[in-house]
């Protein structure tokens, strides 16, 4: 384990009723932007808890940041901000509006163009306040610095480094009433976000890999009860707290080594063809896995036997069955997890392939993944 100094300022805010607290969060005389999705809020009630708990500030409402947050919704945001002197942002939906409502906040006390910001290569500098209202787990960026932005005329999409927010509020009956796919696709990207931390160095960190290792076997356990009753309190709070603890820098105390190859070819595949985050990670995670097997092999060892009780066999076999099973945890989600079942063949991995290497990048906690094992990568999943 490497020395370290960890800090994380995000108030978690947890449980029925509490987003009745926010006015007690936020200093009066704030004038509030609040920031939305598509509309889901009005009909589960969560807009209208908001509104209530806001009743004493100045507030002005911003709708229509979508899945894949883009720099062309989010200029319009920013403008009205300015315009309206806002001084604190209440991001109130999933990942893509608090990821979105991140750029605005730093946005509004920038002088150019947001995509500067996002194209800088450099945390953004620092803006207005931000808080977030969680209704869909998944990300963890409520209680993180991270966001990821796309510009739809280009089809490119970026992570960027932020502020922190403020507190997060979390209650899981805001989930109930999510369509089913959006759950599914927050369990998977929970998921890959505890393997991109977890599957790469054996014993760096005895008690973060206990930790990732948890959180995995949360997720293999409620994933199917989820699905029978996503009304169940405990079971969402469970997901809530396993998205937020995914994510949240804990899994990575004392310089654990982080992959995060999956999640930039990911991206790709969202930009290009615009698959939800989620069901992109369920198609490449497995490839990635059976393409770094060398490097990855003492790890997928160690996660099969943990996660799934896999213990007979050879080594190849092992890895294989380890890499199967969690293939079959993401097609029990209901995704596919092929890009052939999805349309998308050679064309996209050879673009992929261009863009990694225009970029001179490579990922993975060896910097092994460039443009060529990407494109490999991706051939495994055809």
């Amino acid at each position: 384990m490497n020395n370290f100094i960890f800090q994380n300022p995000v108030k978690l805010i947890m449980g029925k009723g509490m987003i009745a607290k926010l006015a007690e969060e936020i200093p009066a005389g704030k004038r509030v932007l609040l920031t939305f999705g598509g509309g889901s809020v009005r009909k589960n009630g969560i807009y209208d808890q908001v509104v209530h708990a806001l009743k004493g500030y100045y507030t002005v409402e911003f709708w229509g940041i979508e899945p894949n947050p883009s720099v062309e919704t989010l200029r319009k945001a920013i403008a009205l901000g300015k315009a309206e002197k806002v001084d604190f942002v209440v991001a109130v939906g999933g990942g893509s509006v608090a990821d979105g409502s991140k750029l605005v906040a730093a946005g509004i006390l920038y002088d150019g163009d947001a995509w500067e910001l996002v194209k800088s290569n450099k945390p953004l500098p620092s803006g207005i306040p931000l808080a977030t209202v969680v209704t869909l787990p998944a990300t963890g960026t409520e209680m993180n610095r991270n966001a990821v932005i796309s510009r739809y005329e280009t089809k490119e999409k970026y992570g960027i480094t932020t502020d922190y927010p403020v507190f997060s509020i979390l209650d899981p009956e805001a989930t109930f009433t999510l369509p089913a796919n959006q759950v599914a696709n927050g369990i998977v990207d929970t998921f890959v976000h505890v393997m991109e931390q977890y599957l790469t160095t054996p014993a760096v960190s005895r008690p973060m890999d206990r930790w990732s290792e948890g959180i995995l076997l949360t997720l293999v356990e409620i994933a199917p009860k989820i699905q029978a009753n996503q009304q169940d309190y405990h079971l969402m709070a469970d997901f809530m707290l396993s998205a937020t603890l995914g994510l949240n820098g804990f899994l990575g105390l004392g310089g654990v080594p982080q992959d995060w190859a999956t999640h930039m070819i990911g991206h790709e595949l969202t930009a290009l063809h615009g698959l939800a985050h989620g069901h992109t990670l369920a198609i490449v995670l497995p490839g990635t896995m059976n393409v770094l097997r060398g490097s990855k092999g003492d790890k997928i060892l160690q996660y099969g036997e943990r996660v799934w009780d896999i213990t007979d066999g050879r080594r190849d076999e092992r890895i294989d069955q380890a890499i199967a099973w969690t293939e079959d945890f993401f097609r029990s989600l209901k995704m596919t997890t092929r890009l052939s079942a999805e349309g998308i063949g050679n064309d996209t991995i050879d673009e992929i392939e261009r863009r990694f290497n225009e970029r001179g990048v490579a990922f993975g906690e060896n910097g092994e993944v460039n443009g060529a094992v990407a494109k490999r990568i991706l051939q495994d999943r055809i």
